[in-house]
């Protein structure tokens, strides 16, 4: 009978101890971190730089600018619209095109990179590598950038996997270079003749736009799977080994490195791409937060927990961050306190990335739905009955959508 208390007692103890630890991890869950409006913020902020209309490129690379704010005021569309058309990509297209010269480049799940004609709505060219993909390509100067994975099965992790960087002719789709890399999911960026892409091997890279030619590469301890940010003559971009780094654009100098915040089980891995703004670095994480960074310091600014991993990308829209939570709530924060200003609870988790397109906020949901919502308010104002992964990009007068493997084009509708 002894024994038999002992070993009660012993399980109460262990329930006990164990219920205090999962306390301790909730409560460290929580420690936010709140922000100052006078610590590295800076109020005059430029809105990113539209394309300029001589060059044709309408929406040149992921989250439309190189500082990846996903913010692009200039668009003439609003909603509501109505459909006009739409192409079957085969396979599951996860990333957003890129839009120039008339067309859409986008690749899909089973490797192939299209240029679709907007006006024919018809394949210019197509790009097959029969590899794995989840990027979007870059468009600059009659060329595009993109980036492949390794060859199926797509979540292999053993060695001795490549995946490669090409760069190919916008009109006729030849190829100009080919680099080989370890596969990369990382949407490349192209600044002053420079691509900048990361890989699985941790390593991200500066290439010649015109050759392939190696400018420089920088080593980081694990997986560089989201895409490098541009601002102020500096790259930025987070790694899955818990860091997020800042380095000299020309010369791949270190300034600094920021890491997750310490916490009880596995630190927080970055996916999300950076967007800068402010002065200030903003990214999501696996740990479910949300971090702002100054651009200059590298010293946590702030940081706010969503209750679940946050793959999806900031957008950044007058002293607005927005993110969506695979929880499937969507946050505005104050760019500056990390205050949240509204949040709006959507039909599914939240992983492809929201777009701030003529002042409304676009996002898409794993169980097929694009909001259209106000971003002072989080009010809803139009919505689509497709759409997963990625949102929608524009050409200025029409949005296209994903919609898993097929791309639609809608047209604002006449108010009358």
């Amino acid at each position: 009978m002894k024994k038999i208390l002992l070993a009660a007692a012993g399980v109460i103890v262990l329930l006990v101890g164990g219920l205090a630890a999962f306390g301790l991890y909730r409560k460290h869950q929580g420690s936010d971190v709140h922000g100052s409006s006078t610590q590295e913020f800076v109020t005059t902020h430029e809105e990113p730089a539209a394309p300029p209309p001589v060059a044709k490129i309408r929406w040149p690379m992921y989250r439309y600018d190189a500082s990846r704010q996903g913010n692009a005021e200039r668009m003439l569309v609003e909603p509501p619209y109505k459909p006009l058309w739409f192409f079957r990509a085969h396979s599951l297209v996860e990333f957003p095109p890129a839009v120039a010269y008339g067309r859409l480049y986008f690749a899909n799940a089973d490797g192939t990179l299209f240029a679709v004609d907007t006006k024919r709505v018809k394949a210019r060219w197509t790009y097959r590598t029969h590899r794995c993909t989840a990027s979007t390509p870059a468009v600059d100067n009659h060329t595009v950038f993109m980036t492949f994975l390794n060859k199926p099965p797509c979540n292999a992790t053993r060695s001795g996997l490549d995946g490669m960087v090409v760069a190919l002719n916008a009109d006729t789709g030849k190829v100009r270079w080919r680099v080989k890399i370890a596969p990369s999911e990382s949407s490349p960026l192209v600044v002053d003749g420079v691509v900048y892409v990361g890989d699985w091997n941790g390593k991200v890279y500066a290439l010649s736009a015109a050759t392939g030619a190696t400018r420089w590469t920088f080593q980081t301890g694990d997986k560089v799977k989201d895409a490098v940010a541009y601002a102020g003559g500096r790259v930025y971009f987070g790694s899955y080994d818990h860091h997020v780094y800042a380095l000299n654009a020309r010369t791949g100098k270190l300034f600094w490195r920021a890491s997750a915040q310490q916490r009880l089980g596995a630190r927080g891995r970055f996916y999300s791409t950076p967007a800068v703004a402010y002065g200030r670095v903003y990214i999501g994480s696996t740990d479910g937060k949300v971090y702002s960074f100054g651009a200059t310091s590298g010293k946590l600014r702030w940081s706010h927990g969503t209750g679940d991993y946050v793959y999806a990308s900031p957008a950044v829209w007058q002293e607005r961050v927005f993110a969506g939570s695979y929880n499937g709530t969507m946050y505005a924060f104050d760019a500056a306190t990390g205050d949240v200003r509204w949040k709006f609870k959507a039909n599914g988790a939240i992983s492809g990335s929201p777009i701030v397109i003529s002042d409304i906020l676009y996002f898409s949901t794993l169980k097929g739905r694009t909001y259209g919502l106000d971003p002072r308010s989080g009010k809803v104002l139009w919505t689509f009955r497709r759409g997963s992964y990625a949102a929608v990009v524009s050409d200025r007068r029409r949005l296209y959508l994903v919609g898993l493997a097929r791309i639609f084009a809608l047209a604002p509708r006449k108010r009358g």
